[in-house]
């Protein structure tokens, strides 16, 4: 594949993560080490997995990388209802970011069905 840039996955993935970012800074500090952290490297590793894997050298190894970037999606929106829950952060800022991973989980999974029967 080479040009991730081009793939819709990697630009919603960067798109989460600079929301991300943006949602974090309303944390307490507090959760600096904590929360904050994991949820900035999860929404990181969402576009990284999937720039990495376009980059590898079969589509099954793609299909890995786009497994753990999954992963990633699920451990982020877990992240932020945990957030939710937790109140440290407004429902009116977490709800579109899931939404936003929800569906880059839907075309994540129609990706690697696609690599997979290719």
């Amino acid at each position: 594949m080479h040009q991730f840039e081009k793939l819709k996955i990697w630009q919603k993935a960067m798109d989460i993560t600079e929301s991300v970012y943006r949602v974090c800074t309303d944390l307490p500090q507090e959760e600096k080490f904590n929360l904050t952290s994991q949820m900035k490297r999860c929404s990181v590793s969402i576009p990284s997995n999937s720039a990495e894997g376009s980059g590898r050298n079969s589509k099954n190894e793609f299909a890995h990388f786009l497994a753990i970037a999954n992963g990633s999606t699920f451990e982020l929106i877990t992240q932020l209802m945990i957030s939710k829950r937790l109140k440290l952060i407004d429902d009116l800022k977490i709800t579109p970011i899931i939404n936003e991973l929800v569906e880059v989980s839907n075309m994540n999974f129609a990706l690697q069905k696609t690599l997979k029967n290719q």
